[in-house]
């Protein structure tokens, strides 16, 4: 059987999403998967980007990462998400894109991807629980099939305890206040190892 597929696609203003989704693509890699790393479009006006110095300084800093198209989530057994939290909701730039799948949920393209959801906010009970939730919601319709992190590690209590997928608090000066790098590469190599149970169930 070939080597799971893994489409990690995240929105990220100043960074910390970005940051995320290097960590779980060092998890994903160890366990051999093929990973691609995928930003959706920056929907908000560039006077806005440039009022804020870190958000400006890593927009200029990704130009370089593609942005995810719909032949991604065809290719891709398992797609994680990373998010920052609006407002308790994942951030219109996300939920622009995800809008954009109909046409594959209608052709049943989309049904038994594994997926999993990542997520942080300015603070400990900012959203981010809820985020990854209404992330799921939409898994649903599509037919996926969720990898939460759960308790399945006793890493996942180091970065927080968030069993729905891991999130991170991020401070005033825009830095991490918990250790959640192990817990990101645990959630990655577990949605790649489900992936790869459902892939060799479908293919057997």
């Amino acid at each position: 059987m070939e080597n799971v597929k893994l489409a990690i696609i995240y929105y990220s203003s100043t960074g910390t999403n970005y940051q995320l989704a290097q960590w779980a693509k060092e998890g994903a890699e160890r366990t051999g998967a093929e990973v691609r790393v995928l930003k959706v479009p920056e929907l908000a006006p560039q006077a806005a980007i440039d009022s804020n110095p870190a958000w400006k300084a890593h927009v200029d800093a990704t130009q370089d990462v593609p942005e995810v198209q719909l032949s991604d989530l065809e290719w891709a057994d398992a797609i994680i998400f990373s998010v920052p939290s609006r407002f308790g909701v994942m951030p219109s730039q996300m939920k622009q894109f995800l809008d954009t799948t109909g046409g594959l949920w209608f052709q049943g393209r989309l049904m038994n991807k594994v997926v999993s959801a990542m997520s942080s906010a300015s603070n400990p009970h900012g959203g981010q629980e809820a985020t990854i939730l209404s992330l799921y919601t939409m898994m649903h319709h599509w037919g996926a099939i969720i990898a939460a992190p759960g308790y399945t590690d006793p890493v996942t209590f180091a970065s927080g305890g968030n069993p729905y997928g891991t999130s991170v608090t991020v401070g005033q000066d825009g830095k991490l206040l918990e250790d959640v790098q192990g817990g990101v590469k645990h959630q990655a190599k577990r949605t790649v190892n489900v992936a790869g149970w459902v892939k060799k169930g479908l293919e057997g």
